[in-house]
């Protein structure tokens, strides 16, 4: 018997060498480590047939196989271990930066909805006036340009010859444009189920429209501010319904009071001496948030919902258009930002 502990004993000393850990016997434990690769495995099940498990008078454990009549402190069953590698539960989000709108609206039927998309002829606005259209919502393109406009909606009835889409005039830098749009929308007596602000200017050098405001703040706040006003009706009347407001991360960067904290209108359409495209951009990302968070508290108990989203960053868009500097900014950014799907 002594004999057979001592051969069990340099057993279990070479298998700890060797990175084995002996399940119940020193550390009293089921399950080892091996210490290179780090993978964990447990001894699992009962003992194979013929043998048993027994104590020791000084404790410890050790294993008779009366089959073979023979004595180990290694436990059989480390022949037959598993991997302990306990199921973590997964964390990714449903969706990431690399998700499509296709991908977004993936077995969702849109029939019967009207979706509303300003500035839909190219960039983010095309490819959200797009998906929605081919899950078949009837989608408005809400566009400056009509020649433009018409291509966008010939692209998308290329791809499915039932979608329906047609395009209206828009034009944000004219505030008359804006009511006489509403009016013709008005007049169609359809619902309105989500009404998307995308349209935007970015860069452009200084200039007032015929309103007299300075044309970046007009077309990026202004004008859809007053396009939400005049079809608050429907959008109330069409609830559930949902205003989103495309702005930017850049609203962060820009404030619009003045040192004592209270707003400073002239800061909104500023003067051409204190006028920079850049700060004109951003100020005007940051008057969608605080326009899309007053819009939601005051008619989300009315069913309509207002949301501002970040696109993402460096997007390749006709936005940066207006300056051949920004347009190789964004050429360069291009390979590591977001496409526009």
């Amino acid at each position: 018997m002594r004999r057979r502990e001592r051969w069990g004993r340099r057993c279990a000393r070479r298998s700890v060498e060797a990175g084995v850990r002996v399940p119940g016997h020193t550390e009293e434990k089921t399950q080892w480590e091996h210490p290179k690769t780090g993978k964990r495995k447990r001894v699992a099940g009962d003992l194979p047939y013929g043998w048993e498990q027994e104590t020791a008078e000084n404790g410890q454990v050790f294993f008779v196989d009366h089959i073979n009549k023979r004595t180990t402190y290694l436990d059989p069953r480390l022949a037959f271990t598993v991997d302990d590698n306990p199921t973590k539960p997964t964390i990714r989000q449903r969706y990431d930066g690399s998700t499509t709108a296709m991908e977004i609206l993936q077995g969702r039927d849109f029939s019967g909805k009207v979706v509303l998309v300003t500035g839909a002829n190219s960039g983010i606005g095309f490819e959200t006036a797009k998906s929605f259209a081919l899950h078949g919502a009837h989608v408005i393109l809400a566009c400056r340009n009509m020649t433009r406009a018409s291509e966008a909606v010939s692209r998308i009835l290329g791809e499915w010859h039932k979608a329906k889409a047609e395009a209206m005039t828009l034009d944000l830098a004219l505030l008359h444009s804006v009511q006489h749009f509403a009016e013709a929308f008005k007049a169609k007596n359809v619902s309105l189920h989500v009404l998307v602000c995308n349209a935007a200017a970015f860069a452009l050098p200084w200039s007032l429209t015929k309103d007299g405001l300075e044309t970046t703040f007009q077309v990026n706040h202004l004008g859809h501010f007053y396009l939400v006003q005049l079809l608050q009706d429907v959008l109330c009347r069409s609830a559930p319904a949902r205003v989103i407001v495309v702005s930017s991360e850049s609203h962060r960067f820009t404030d619009i009071s003045d040192s004592s904290g209270q707003l400073d209108f002239s800061r909104l359409s500023p003067s051409q001496n204190d006028y920079w495209a850049m700060l004109a951009y951003n100020r005007s990302k940051l008057c969608n948030i605080l326009f899309s968070n007053e819009l939601h508290r005051r008619l989300s108990p009315r069913g309509v919902t207002s949301n501002a989203v970040h696109p993402g960053n460096m997007m390749y868009s006709s936005i940066h258009r207006s300056w051949w500097v920004y347009t190789l900014l964004f050429t360069l950014a291009r390979p590591f930002t977001k496409s526009m799907a």
